[in-house]
């Protein structure tokens, strides 16, 4: 298949490009810059030079192609609403050339992104093989620029690895590798209208992440109170203390996709975490 992937020099873009290549697909990446053009090409994928605000240039590439993985996302967190509307208008517009085509069209979820996979549920009734993929919070491995960088962060500024309450809360996560396959595994074979659940670890209790940074930082780890925990965390607060397991049992039947890589824990011991 002849693949076109947004977001494909991204931190998860990247790998799903090598996952695709190494299966035998041809990919064409969309980058804006000259060093991701020579990134895909050095990797042996085509790139096509346009931004998620060239709908005309989507257009093109989406119709030259056999399938569309939709990973790119404007994270202008200042203004949020405009990113979403923004994604809205490039899921609307590749959708477009795909109607009637039976062509695959997987879209990543985002926060309060409801209008682009209502968009893209709508397309699965006119022809076009959708799939939303729901990646759990924490996509680990090497070069994260996540959430947990953010607590490793936090506990060397604060001098502590905190949890908040019992920290029984628990974090579903998997590794970008995985993540890499199920986005291979989604373009080849999702029904139209699936709902993918991108996660391997279901729920680790927060007070189990905070003990490894604890550990590998060699500082204290406590816990405090939930109306320190903004304070404390800023504005991973809130998300320090939420508890949302997930399960991708229905994910992994319908796709046979089976987790392979380190979970987050196991990832955390490594030293890339805390190299700098």
């Amino acid at each position: 298949m002849r693949i076109f992937v947004t977001g494909a020099t991204g931190y998860i873009g990247t790998e799903v490009v090598r996952e695709l290549l190494a299966a035998g697909h041809q990919v064409v990446g969309l980058t804006r810059s000259d060093q991701g053009a020579e990134q895909l090409e050095a990797a042996g994928a085509e790139a096509f030079r346009g931004t998620l605000e060239d709908l005309d240039g989507l257009k093109r590439a989406a119709a030259g192609a056999d399938g569309v993985i939709h990973l790119a996302f404007v994270h202008d967190f200042s203004n949020f609403a405009a990113s979403l509307t923004t994604d809205l208008r490039a899921v609307e517009a590749m959708g477009e050339v795909l109607v009637d085509t039976g062509k695959p069209f997987i879209i990543t979820a985002h926060a309060n992104g409801v209008e682009s996979e209502n968009a893209v549920l709508a397309l699965a009734k006119r022809g076009v093989r959708t799939a939303i993929m729901s990646l759990a919070p924490s996509v680990h491995g090497t070069q994260d620029k996540g959430f947990v960088p953010l607590l490793i962060q936090t506990a060397r500024a604060k001098g502590v690895s905190a949890y908040i309450g019992e920290g029984s809360n628990r974090w579903p996560a998997i590794h970008r590798l995985d993540a890499a396959t199920l986005f291979r595994l989604a373009v080849e074979a999702a029904p139209a209208g699936s709902m993918l659940d991108g996660t391997h670890d279901e729920g680790i209790p927060f007070r189990d992440i905070a003990a490894v940074i604890g550990r590998q930082l060699n500082v204290p780890v406590v816990s405090i109170p939930r109306e320190e925990a903004e304070a404390h965390f800023g504005f991973l607060g809130m998300l320090a203390a939420h508890d949302f397991p997930r399960s991708s049992a229905a994910t992994q039947e319908l796709l046979g996709w089976k987790p392979v890589q380190p979970g987050l824990l196991e990832d955390l011991a490594q030293e890339h975490y805390f190299k700098s």
